[in-house]
């Protein structure tokens, strides 16, 4: 992106037409959607976070049925 500041044009206007061009070009607009992008996680540690939610849901209903006491840990 290259805007060229126009003979006498005050440095005002001249940065509101500059944003004006950003705006439009979606730079900004791209900019933000890529800040917090991750790598997608592997097929294999899908599978096995998954699998790990299994069992441990498992292993939760089993306590509650035999009435021992289930510990929950706080939400981060």
């Amino acid at each position: 992106m290259f805007v060229k500041k126009k003979e006498n044009e005050s440095t005002g206007s001249f940065l509101y037409r500059f944003s004006k061009k950003v705006q439009q070009s979606g730079i900004l607009k791209e900019a933000r959607k890529r800040r917090y992008h991750h790598r997608p996680k592997s097929r294999l540690k899908r599978k096995e976070a998954a699998l790990y939610q299994m069992i441990k849901r498992a292993e939760t209903a089993k306590a509650q049925k035999l009435g021992l006491e289930v510990e929950k840990k706080p939400r981060k």
